[in-house]
C-alpha cells in the first residue's frame, strides 16, 4: 500500500489559446470604420448642419411626436390588445372561435400593410360613404312594417376616421395584431399546463387563471418579440402617408429636402431621429427582458479560476 504524498498540487497555471485571426479581423474591422466616419466627415454632401436644422423645425417635431411616437402607441396599444385576444380565441375549445382567429391572422398577416392603408384610407370612403350601425337590413324590416325609422341606432361618416392619424393607427394596429396573436400564442403555450390546471385547483376561474398565473410567466417569451415588433412599428409609421397623412416624420423631413433642393440633408434627419427612437426603445425592452426574465437561467462567471477544489490531494 503506498503512502499518499503530504504535498499537495498547486493552481493549474492554464493559459489561453491564441488567436490571432481576432487581431487580423480587429485591424480590418477598425480601417473599415475610420473609412466611414472620413466619409462622414469629409464628404460635405451630407450637410450635417443643415440637417441638424431641419430637425429643430416645428413641423418636423410635431411630425415626429404626433405621426411617428403617437402613431406607433396607438398601433401597438390596439396590436397588443387584439393580439392577446385573438390568441386566446385561437387555443379555445370552440372550433368557430379557433376558425375565426385563424381567418383574421390568415388576411392581415398577408397583406401588405401599405395595401391595407390604401384600402383603408381611399377604399372605404369609397364603397362606404356612410357606415349605419343597427338592425341588419333595417331598411327593407322598415319598409315591410311601414315604419319611419330604418332602425339605424347610430352612423358615422368614414371619411372623419379612415383619413387622418386615427385611421392610420387602427389600419396598423389591425395588420399587427395578427402578429402579436401569434407571439402571445407561443408565450402561452411555453407555459407548463401544470401551471394553469394547479390554479384551477385553487379555485380559479379560466379567466384570472391566464391573467394571474399564465401571460405573467409568459410575458419571458413575449418581450423579446414584442420589442421587434414595437421598433418596426416605428418605422412604418412612414407608411401612412398612403391614407394621406402628412403629419409624419419622414414625410415633413422629406418634403423640406425637396423645396430646399437638398434632399440629403432631409434623409440624414429623418435617419437620426429614427436612430434616437429606437434606441430608447432597445434600452427599455433590455430592461423589460430583464425583469421577466428573472429567476430563469443563472449568470455565467466572469473570471472562472482554473484551480482544483480545496481539499483535494494527489496519490
Amino acid at each position: 500500500m503506498t503512502e499518499r504524498s503530504p504535498e499537495r498540487p498547486g493552481l493549474i497555471q492554464a493559459r489561453p489559446v491564441r488567436h490571432p485571426w481576432r487581431w487580423v479581423a480587429i485591424a480590418a474591422l477598425t480601417v473599415v470604420v475610420a473609412m466611414i466616419v472620413s466619409s462622414f466627415v469629409t464628404n460635405a454632401k451630407w450637410d450635417f448642419p443643415f440637417a441638424l436644422e431641419i430637425m429643430q423645425q416645428q413641423r418636423v417635431l410635431e411630425g415626429l411626436y404626433k405621426g411617428t411616437l403617437l402613431g406607433t402607441a396607438g398601433a401597438m396599444a390596439i396590436g397588443v390588445t387584439f393580439g392577446v385576444v385573438v390568441a386566446v380565441m385561437r387555443l379555445s375549445d370552440n372550433p368557430v372561435l379557433r376558425w375565426v382567429s385563424f381567418g383574421y391572422t390568415w388576411f392581415f398577416r398577408a397583406i401588405p400593410r401599405y395595401v391595407l392603408l390604401v384600402l383603408i384610407g381611399t377604399g372605404i370612403g369609397y364603397l362606404y360613404n356612410r357606415l349605419d350601425i343597427g338592425v341588419p337590413f333595417g331598411e327593407q324590416i322598415a319598409s315591410v312594417f311601414g315604419l319611419s325609422n330604418d332602425l339605424t341606432i347610430w352612423h358615422f361618416d368614414t371619411k372623419d376616421i379612415t383619413g387622418g392619424i386615427f385611421g392610420g393607427m387602427v389600419g396598423l394596429g389591425l395588420s399587427e395584431a395578427a402578429y402579436m396573436a401569434e407571439i402571445a400564442r407561443a408565450g402561452i403555450l411555453s407555459v407548463d399546463k401544470g401551471q394553469a390546471e394547479a390554479a384551477q385547483a385553487l379555485g380559479m376561474d379560466s379567466g384570472r387563471t391566464m391573467r394571474r398565473i399564465v401571460l405573467p410567466q409568459a410575458m419571458r417569451v413575449i418581450v423579446p418579440p414584442t420589442g421587434n415588433e414595437t421598433i418596426a412599428m416605428v418605422k412604418d409609421t412612414s407608411l401612412l402617408v398612403a391614407l394621406p397623412v402628412i403629419t409624419e416624420l419622414f414625410y415633413q423631413t422629406s418634403s423640406i429636402g425637396s423645396q430646399t433642393f437638398r434632399i440629403m440633408p432631409g434623409l440624414v434627419a429623418a435617419t437620426l431621429y429614427y436612430l434616437i427612437v429606437c434606441s430608447i426603445l432597445m434600452v427599455g425592452q433590455s430592461y423589460l427582458e430583464r425583469y421577466f426574465g428573472r429567476g430563469f437561467g443563472q449568470p455565467k462567471p466572469k473570471n472562472p479560476r482554473f484551480a482544483r477544489p480545496a481539499g483535494m490531494g494527489g496519490a
